[in-house]
């Protein structure tokens, strides 16, 4: 990673705004109730179609591997969803009726948004700074899924995949930022969709706790 990039990766990292996760404290507490894991496998399936289908565009706009890469890498995250949906009592068919929630769709609707009209540098500098916190979440996840609900390796799988991210991936991101910066990408546009894309993961666990 460039110094203009490590730096623009810390910065991103000191404008975010971070506070506890609820719903992931309720979790390790034991106090989400099976309906509520239901609604968050049914929204999790509706979120990660999408980021599937924005990486997939971005890759048409910027040949990029990273984005064929991140593309790549929602599907498969993709296919260990009904795992998780199975022990929670959802068939694939009932996952993919889930009717999702506006503000839990918040953030992969931005992620669109962000994949149409947004740089190149963008999605990557978001992964770059927000790539601790969510993966941190999703070990939590999982260990808490397992811990308090009894659930098998299979069952989370899905949080586990998510729960971290390849270092080669890392350095295609950084490069990709580079290759954006040099050819004319507004880091402040940048540094701005990083943080909203913090923004709106967090109104996603908001919303799966009320």
């Amino acid at each position: 990673m460039d110094e203009h990039v490590a730096e623009l990766v810390a910065q991103g990292r000191r404008s975010l705004e971070l506070a506890p996760n609820r719903f992931l404290e309720l979790l390790e507490r034991g106090e989400v109730s099976a309906d509520r894991l239901r609604a968050l496998a049914g929204e999790l399936h509706h979120l990660v179609s999408s980021d599937r289908s924005s990486f997939a565009f971005l890759a048409a706009r910027f040949p990029e591997p990273l984005f064929l890469a991140m593309a790549g890498a929602e599907e498969e995250a993709l296919g260990l969803l009904p795992a998780f949906a199975a022990a929670v009592g959802l068939g694939e068919k009932e996952l993919r009726a889930h009717e999702p929630r506006p503000l839990a769709q918040a953030y992969p609707s931005f992620i669109v948004r962000t994949a149409v009209f947004g740089p190149r540098s963008a999605i990557p500098l978001a992964l770059l700074v927000n790539v601790e916190e969510s993966g941190g979440f999703y070990a939590r996840m999982a260990d808490a899924l397992q811990a308090r609900y009894g659930f098998s390796d299979e069952a989370v799988a899905h949080f586990r995949y998510f729960a971290e991210t390849p270092d080669e991936v890392l350095e295609q991101a950084a490069g990709v930022v580079s290759t954006g910066l040099a050819a004319g990408d507004d880091p402040v546009e940048a540094l701005r969709a990083a943080r909203m894309v913090h923004a709106y993961e967090a109104v996603f666990w908001a919303t799966m706790a009320e």
